[in-house]
């Protein structure tokens, strides 16, 4: 018999739907990957006498958090001093990340994605979707983070940004890039592949028809999408038509695509999105941070669409995302009492859509036969968590919180707030040996 570990004693949220069943005093037992059963502490108790035991200490037992936009690569960048004026969007790519995304190698792509797996799990993310880019490191790119991933424990869906911006051949390049991993890892418990796309400014039709041809029917795309007006305005300057008639003229948009950001979609865009079964990943930090404008979040689901939640490569603090698109929505509105309703489904959406690429229908819910993807924050909640408030203990208590445990698929990858997979001290030390090198490489080349 294979050992049981039980998790608790603590309050059991069981999944991030608007009113999840929650239990007092609750623990969640472990078998190998799976959740083997959920209930109070003393009956999951009794009916595993010689479980171990991972004291939750009162806190929450929530289901492990699921980013479904990040970039791994953007981790050595902070602190770096760009040295170009930068006074738009346009400036920030060209100026800054198509700069750094040039200059990484194999080391400091391992590296960059060592840190932000490590963050991920320092913050309770056990599922996370990266979109890559490392044109002087491409072939391989992704094999090099999936060992990294798999080092560190968490489940991943990688993919790589196809871009013509430094020629067609770089492009077709990052296509079978794309291809290839999500061929080697089709069935893949921990990690899956997509098709990775940068804007679509930036992308040729020749390239698209390509993907549109080479892809498999079931093989979803990832691309930034309308993230900021030059999306919009170079496509039809340089293809004759806005991003998202792109993506529908070659038959990328269905219901496996994530797009990322849609701050400048109109509503006629959004319905196409929801009728095509797609979701829209939310960035609301990071688009602050470029200054390129807000998803309106609350037009945008009530046209219908799904919508996600992710960092982009901000953090890997998901709850604190959840926070930060809360409060933005009270800012946009100017309503004190709106936000509540409508950033209630993020963190359920996420889960689905992970739980749609690894095949695992229960995967974000704690519940007996789901994935191991368990969390626990801390301190305790100093008031009755129920059904009703749950999400305001997310928004003003859990996200200002930190993790005490984190499992993946039934493995401690943190326990009592240290990792137990990664060396982050070590970690640190080798990017702070490689990271000089980086920088002057990137001083190097031209804007």
């Amino acid at each position: 018999m294979n050992p049981v570990t039980v998790v608790g004693p603590g309050t059991v949220v069981t999944s991030y739907d608007q009113e999840p069943t929650v239990v007092v005093n609750g623990a969640v037992a472990i078998e190998e990957d799976r959740i083997i059963g959920v209930g109070t502490f003393e009956d999951l108790g009794a009916a595993h006498p010689r479980a171990e035991l991972l004291d939750a200490h009162g806190g929450l037992i929530l289901p492990g958090l699921v980013n479904l936009h990040h970039h791994f690569y953007s981790a050595l960048a902070r602190g770096l001093d760009p040295g170009t004026p930068m006074h738009d969007f346009g400036e920030i790519l060209e100026g800054l990340w198509w700069r750094l995304d040039r200059a990484l190698d194999a080391e400091t792509v391992r590296l960059s994605a060592a840190l932000s797996l490590a963050d991920c799990i320092r913050w309770g993310c056990t599922t996370v979707f990266d979109h890559h880019a490392s044109p002087s490191c491409l072939k391989g790119s992704l094999e090099m983070m999936a060992e990294v991933v798999q080092e560190a424990g968490l489940s991943a869906v990688l993919c790589y940004e196809i871009s013509d911006r430094n020629g067609h051949n770089e492009a077709l390049a990052g296509l079978q890039e794309n291809l290839l991993f999500a061929e080697n890892h089709r069935e893949a418990p921990r990690l899956r592949g997509l098709v990775g796309l940068h804007a679509s400014f930036t992308v040729s039709d020749a390239t698209l028809e390509q993907v549109a041809r080479q892809r498999p029917v079931d093989l979803g795309i990832h691309i930034h999408l309308a993230e900021d007006q030059l999306d919009t305005r170079l496509s039809q300057e340089r293809y004759g038509q806005p991003p998202l008639d792109r993506l529908d003229h070659f038959g990328l948009l269905d219901c496996r695509s994530l797009l990322a950001h849609g701050v400048h979609l109109d509503s006629h865009d959004v319905s196409r999105i929801a009728e095509s079964g797609a979701i829209l990943i939310h960035n609301l930090e990071s688009n602050n941070n470029n200054a390129v404008g807000r998803l309106d979040l609350e037009a945008t689901l009530s046209l219908g669409c799904t919508v996600g939640l992710g960092t982009d490569g901000m953090s890997s603090r998901m709850l604190g995302s959840l926070r930060a698109a809360f409060l933005g929505v009270r800012a946009g509105t100017g309503d004190p009492t709106s936000g509540f309703d409508t950033v209630s489904g993020l963190l359920q959406a996420n889960s689905r859509r992970a739980a749609q690429v690894f095949d695992e229908p229960l995967l974000g819910r704690l519940v007996e036969g789901a994935p191991a993807d368990v969390i626990v924050i801390d301190p305790p909640a100093p008031t009755p968590v129920t059904p009703a408030n749950t999400l305001g203990h997310l928004l003003y208590g859990a996200s200002e919180s930190v993790v005490r445990h984190t499992i993946a698929r039934g493995r401690v990858l943190l326990k009592d707030f240290r990792h137990t997979t990664l060396d982050v001290g070590e970690v640190a030390d080798q990017a702070r040996a490689a990271t000089p090198e980086l920088w002057n490489r990137f001083r190097s080349l031209d804007t």
